[in-house]
């Protein structure tokens, strides 16, 4: 589905990302771990169009997005979320979701703006598949009215899932999509994210920082550290590589990290 192949990004003399390179399953849960700084957003970032890489290709279902603009890697199904909730507060949750079936209106501005009977037909269209389909799917129907701006951090980021899926994605990123949540908000969200998998049929590239998530969920995990991979294959094997543990203990007590891999999460018990 995604091959990362020999990425490299410097901003002056900061090197964040040398030669980075994995690759994505279709339909497998790949996560892309590792300690604080290590360049897992900036390879998002570079992945989704939002940074262009001065060596190195990515590679989305075998052609080369390199050079294609952030809004047409959209279009052909490549859809994010965000490490800080990039919503639009002042609006409702229902035109935040709408916002993301953007790429793939065909009513021209024209239309839109007389909302010629086209225009209207298309967004009643996109009204019901969203709300009879996604927002459905997530649990947000109480609160689809209500303005992003009064919803709890844990709602908003169910909501900027929500968009992610109007986006009808074949590749879905996810940036720390548990970060700051509560043991309950956590276990809804590694539900969904195996839903989508499953139900949708929805490749999935995470960035976590919850190992006992990643490790529950993941098929495959790739390790980042200083910018570079160190580390790359099931999460059985990546919890013995000994570069894991230095990169996220460096001399400390290995046992501690062995048990924080192992610790009973949230999402045990679920099955993917």
């Amino acid at each position: 589905m995604l091959e990362v192949d020999g990425l490299s990004l410097a901003f002056g003399g900061v090197k964040a990302l040398n030669d980075v390179r994995f690759k994505v399953q279709a339909g497998s849960i790949t996560s892309l771990i590792g300690p604080n700084g290590a360049g897992k957003t900036s390879v998002f970032n570079t992945i989704s169009g939002f940074y262009r890489a001065a060596t190195g290709r990515v590679l989305f279902e075998g052609q080369d997005i390199s050079r294609v603009p952030a809004p047409k890697r959209a279009a052909m199904g490549l859809a994010r979320s965000f490490q800080n909730i990039a919503l639009f507060r002042g609006l409702t949750v229902l035109d935040n979701i709408k916002l993301g079936r953007h790429c793939h209106l065909t009513t021209g501005p024209l239309a839109a703006l007389f909302y010629t009977s086209a225009a209207r037909r298309e967004e009643e269209l996109l009204r019901a598949e969203i709300e009879e389909r996604i927002i459905d799917f997530l649990e947000i129907d109480h609160i689809r009215k209500a303005p992003v701006a009064s919803l709890s951090y844990g709602l908003q980021k169910r909501v900027e899932l929500a968009r992610a899926l109007a986006m009808q994605p074949r590749l879905l990123l996810l940036d720390e999509p548990v970060a700051g949540m509560n043991r309950e908000e956590t276990e809804d969200m590694a539900r969904f994210i195996l839903e989508v998998r499953r139900d949708w049929g929805v490749t999935v590239l995470m960035v976590e920082h919850d190992m006992g998530m990643v490790m529950d969920l993941s098929d495959h995990v790739v390790v980042l550290n200083f910018g570079q991979v160190i580390a790359d294959g099931a999460p059985a094997q990546v919890q013995a590589n000994p570069e894991v543990v230095k990169a996220y203990l460096g001399a400390g007590n290995v046992e501690h990290l062995r048990e924080r891999f192992r610790a009973p999460r949230a999402t045990s018990g679920i099955v993917a």
